[in-house]
């Protein structure tokens, strides 16, 4: 019973960081990387399909994104995609592939992205310290049903604050790389 809670717990914590993770990769630094397109649906015959099952996404120079459609029609819709992202780039199309130039980040956009970063972190963080709470709320409950003893439900209680601890450092050591990635130049 204790350990369901517990492993519970944990899959949901490492939920809860994998999906910073995924919200790291939308917050583009100044360098060029497939993943910050992820995000992008194209209109695919009517139906909204990421664009990672229409085109090849490839980095060119550091700087540069080269999208290839796999079919060559698409490629008005895939540039109307990526022009009305939120991610503020601007792609040029030469009829067979797409170029996305990644603008050098500004100062401004520097502090705005790291920011972003800074918010997306604490509210894993939140995440985490309530999923902490639902575990012990579930031993409380337990030991109110005098299903586990008081000191079970201490250990318990431990574990799963332990458990806390190593993802919360988890979630700052991403934030930290996230961060230097954005800070540098």
């Amino acid at each position: 019973m204790i350990n369901d809670i517990i492993a519970d717990a944990e899959d949901r914590m490492k939920k809860s960081l994998g999906a910073l993770e995924e919200a790291f990769k939308k917050i583009r630094t100044g360098r060029a990387h497939p993943s910050l397109l992820d995000g992008i649906m194209v209109s695919y015959y009517g139906a909204d399909t990421p664009l990672n099952q229409l085109a090849n996404v490839t980095v060119e120079e550091g700087r540069t994104l080269v999208v290839s459609p796999w079919e060559k029609p698409m490629i008005g819709e895939i540039e109307k995609a990526i022009m009305k992202s939120d991610l503020g780039l601007n792609p040029s199309n030469n009829g067979d592939t797409i170029r996305v130039p990644m603008p050098p980040l500004t100062e401004e956009t520097r502090r705005e992205f790291t920011k972003q970063a800074k918010s997306e972190a604490e509210n894993t963080r939140i995440a985490i310290r309530n999923i902490r709470r639902d575990a012990n709320s579930d031993f409380k409950d337990l030991e109110k049903e005098k299903e586990i003893s008081e000191d079970e439900q201490r250990r318990a209680e431990d574990l799963v604050q332990k458990l806390t601890d190593k993802y919360i450092a988890e979630v700052e050591s991403t934030y930290q790389q996230k961060e230097a990635d954005l800070l540098k130049i």
